[in-house]
């Protein structure tokens, strides 16, 4: 409801985009009060919001776009799908990158090695990531003369084709989350390697691998399972940028195009279908705890 009002708040609005397309193919002008009724908004704005909840909730509608005049279902499920893989590939990096790390500066406490981890946390929690990648496209297209695919490669299609499209710009979508997910995991390690129960470990002579990866690892893992829910806002928020630095026609671009159209129902739908993957997201990671540790149970 927030997002269906605010972004009629906007300065300018569809109408005026709408004449400035007209205006740039053939020099003519509009009607603005027909194309106002046109596309429904001579009406209110709560009475635009019931029509939009109606359609949702009776018919299972999104709406249609103000500029294609497109259904923006079919939009949504077409470009779902990139956005969903590159995500899941932002987190996947994430965890690979950050998790071993990690662990090894919580065993190096104090070290060089662990000053210099520390180092490297803080900024990659502290540049954004889509500075970082214009600094690499930068360098990228000038030195080794390389530039993004403008051709997407479907999965299915060509399944390492799509992966070598797609890590780099998950690896710079998830970097921020990458500092963030390395620092908890140190500090978890920390505190979980000063328990009980691991000291007991050492004491039965188990070797350091097996102390830290079957006994120690797994209870550190939770609050970095709830960093990852916590985060997907951010990552989705971070796909707008990084699919349209990198080309990809995602949810995120598909986001960026509409706002700069202010093309309202196609704002409100994509904000709808990102907080209900946020809630799953959010959901899925709850019922992660109950693998990690054996303790807690669900009724």
């Amino acid at each position: 409801m927030i997002v269906f009002l605010l972004v009629r708040f906007i300065p300018g609005n569809v109408i005026d985009v709408i004449q400035a397309q007209m205006a740039a193919q053939n020099g003519g002008t509009i009607d603005r009060a027909a194309i106002i009724k046109l596309l429904g908004l001579n009406v209110p704005v709560y009475v635009q919001y019931a029509h939009w909840v109606t359609g949702i909730v009776l018919h299972g509608n999104l709406g249609t776009s103000l500029i294609s005049s497109q259904p923006i279902t079919p939009m949504l499920l077409q470009r779902i799908p990139l956005t969903f893989e590159l995500g899941f590939l932002g987190i996947l990096v994430g965890f690979i990158i950050s998790i071993p790390i990690g662990i090894y500066a919580a065993m190096r406490q104090d070290t060089i090695q662990d000053r210099v981890l520390r180092s490297i946390i803080i900024l990659l929690i502290s540049v954004p990531n889509f500075l970082v990648a214009y600094i690499f496209l930068y360098y990228a297209s000038v030195i080794w003369h390389w530039v993004p695919q403008l051709e997407f490669i479907p999965f299915f299609t060509n399944p390492l084709g799509n992966l070598g499209m797609m890590i780099i710009p998950a690896i710079f979508l998830g970097t921020q989350q990458t500092g963030g997910y390395m620092r908890m995991m140190r500090t978890m390690m920390l505190e979980t390697l000063r328990q009980d129960y691991i000291r007991t470990a050492w004491a039965k002579g188990l070797s350091e691998r097996v102390v830290v990866l079957r006994h120690a690892m797994k209870n550190a893992l939770i609050p970095v399972v709830e960093m990852v829910g916590g985060g997907i806002p951010i990552l989705i928020g971070g796909a707008v940028l990084i699919e349209n630095i990198f080309n990809l026609a995602g949810t995120g671009r598909l986001m960026f195009d509409a706002i700069n159209q202010r093309d309202y129902p196609v704002i409100s739908a994509i904000t709808l279908i990102m907080s209900v993957i946020v809630i799953l997201g959010n959901l899925v990671m709850d019922l992660t705890y109950g693998w990690l540790d054996p303790r807690i149970h669900y009724q």
